[in-house]
């Protein structure tokens, strides 16, 4: 197959760690040929949308993991898949983005995941679908509203709608003498929307990483615990990642929401789970792949392509 991945400049791209590279050297030793183009690269020009794609030659060597060879112009219904990889930040160009992929999609593009399904699924905001699985939560932009949130849970997680890797989150306690500027800050004085969540004591054990491939839960989930002295486990964080087996409530999760996710074309969604609180649901550039397939053996990057090989040929 003809895959194409759309993703940040490959240099800055950490090979070690990095998912969308675990995908492309699981599809290149398969035979799958593998190109790259960036989101900037995207261009519809006379009802099609195109790009200039490089093909790669994927290596072993993390250092020096690809070589490129010369881009040509390719409309992406040429490609037998094309995967969304750029990290967010999920701005108005990501959104743009999804509607020229969209549009691709009318010309017999097959995009995955989705771009409707992508744009339909605020990451933080996507958890209210499922509100049997979250703790007590609000989003809102006014600050009295979090006021009272919190003088009824007395300890609360606040964090934006457009927020990645733990960035702008904080931890406020009743007390806290910073109430007032850190919701003046969170809410831009009531312009921005903001989430507040009852604080999970859980998070001391984790934020679980759960992956849901083609709506089938991976059989491990990665946990993200914090370092000391921090409340978030994201990796980006300090965190530091223990994989382990998925537990019965975090695989009741993901056989609950798994096959809507993926009915509505979402073939890769990280679910995090904190203790048994669902707390976001990553439909973007979800990662872990790499912890998850060097601390247990199982592949995961095998078990992507498995899948797309069943839905792209």
């Amino acid at each position: 197959m003809d895959l194409a991945f759309i993703v940040d400049p490959l240099d800055s791209l950490k090979a070690y760690k990095d998912s969308s590279v675990s995908m492309m050297r699981a599809a290149a030793k398969r035979g799958h040929r593998i190109h790259a183009f960036e989101q900037t690269d995207l261009v519809w020009r006379a009802g099609r949308v195109t790009a200039h794609a490089t093909p790669l030659t994927i290596e072993g060597n993390d250092e020096r993991w690809h070589e490129a060879g010369t881009a040509a112009l390719r409309a992406m219904e040429e490609f037998d898949a094309v995967l969304m990889r750029k990290d967010p930040p999920f701005d108005m160009e990501y959104i743009y983005s999804t509607y020229l992929l969209e549009l691709a999609e009318t010309a017999g593009a097959r995009i995955y995941n989705r771009p409707r399904a992508v744009r339909d699924h605020n990451e933080k905001l996507a958890i209210a679908k499922y509100p049997q699985f979250t703790a007590p939560t609000i989003v809102t932009r006014q600050p009295d509203v979090i006021r009272e949130f919190l003088a009824e849970h007395r300890d609360i997680i606040l964090k934006p709608l457009d927020g990645m890797g733990g960035t702008s989150i904080f931890r406020v306690r009743e007390a806290d003498h910073n109430v007032n500027v850190i919701l003046e800050i969170m809410t831009q004085d009531g312009k921005r929307s903001t989430m507040a969540q009852r604080y999970i004591p859980a998070i001391s054990h984790g934020d679980k990483r759960i992956l849901l491939i083609a709506g089938e839960p991976v059989p491990f989930s990665l946990a993200r615990i914090p370092k000391a002295g921090e409340s978030r486990g994201n990796l980006a964080a300090g965190g530091r990642g223990v994989a382990q087996p998925l537990s019965a409530h975090d695989r009741r999760i993901a056989e609950t929401l798994g096959p809507g996710l993926w009915a509505e074309g979402l073939l890769l969604v990280g679910l995090d789970v904190i203790g048994e609180n669902l707390t976001e649901v990553n439909v973007t550039s979800p990662t872990c792949m790499v912890e998850i397939t060097e601390q247990t053996g199982f592949d995961v990057p095998g078990m992507f392509i498995d899948a797309l090989e069943r839905v792209a040929r």
